[in-house]
């Protein structure tokens, strides 16, 4: 497998005012393509942070974040925006669902905004992406009309709406029982077996030792990498 993600003495400080905080110190750290990859550390250690590195959705203070030989800490805005759109999908804790749309809707939005293909492309595809995570029976609920479990299975077909090889999962179980986490998992499982490159933060013990690589992030320094 290749390196498919690196990061090179990345530096984050964050400023207000006349204070400052480190949220990340020098880190180095690679990911292979098909890895499945839990981050964790205690709150505030700097976890999400490197998420918002590899997404693109912070910039780094100082440092490098190659993916597929993209140097995406370069990138411009526009086209950062559109890079992101194909190459990764992103899995929140608070599932982020727009609630007056149905479960199809939100399923199609990534592909909407990217403007991949006809209407009836799109939806085929956001069915497929559904059925998939076990919700073809749900299309035309409304996020209010479904359990976490169910909301975060529809936000998973979101992040996989444009087919990306990434998928980032920031607590992704987070709001979950540990019977819906288990379940989620193993469609992660799923993915991960399909070739996707799985990295997700996650403050569960029982959950982080089910990867295949757990990385420890404590006071913005990586602490153990195995």
């Amino acid at each position: 497998m290749s390196n498919q993600i690196q990061i090179q003495q990345l530096e984050k400080v964050y400023r207000t005012g006349k204070l400052e905080f480190h949220a990340l110190k020098g880190i180095d750290l690679t990911f292979k393509k098909g890895e499945l990859v839990a981050i964790v550390g205690p709150s505030g250690s700097g976890k999400s942070t490197i998420l918002n590195m590899i997404t693109g959705i912070d910039r780094p203070t100082k440092g490098i974040v190659s993916i597929n030989g993209v140097r995406i800490d370069k990138l411009p805005e526009d086209k950062l925006a559109k890079w992101r759109g194909k190459n990764i999908g992103i899995v929140f804790q608070f599932f982020q669902l727009f609630p007056t749309l149905t479960a199809l809707e939100n399923a199609m939005l990534p592909m909407d905004f990217a403007h991949h293909g006809s209407y009836k492309e799109r939806r085929r595809k956001a069915i497929e992406n559904l059925t998939l995570v076990g919700l073809g029976d749900k299309l035309n609920n409304l996020p209010s009309e479904l359990s976490g479990g169910e909301q975060q299975r529809v936000a998973i077909a979101r992040a996989l709406a444009n087919d990306p090889d990434i998928i980032i999962g920031d607590e992704p179980t987070g709001n979950l029982d540990s019977k819906t986490e288990a379940q989620m998992f193993e469609l992660l499982k799923k993915l991960n077996k399909r070739g996707k490159t799985i990295i997700y933060v996650t403050h569960s013990q029982a959950l982080a030792a089910k990867a295949n690589r757990r990385i420890m992030i404590l006071d913005g320094h990586v602490v153990n990498n195995t």
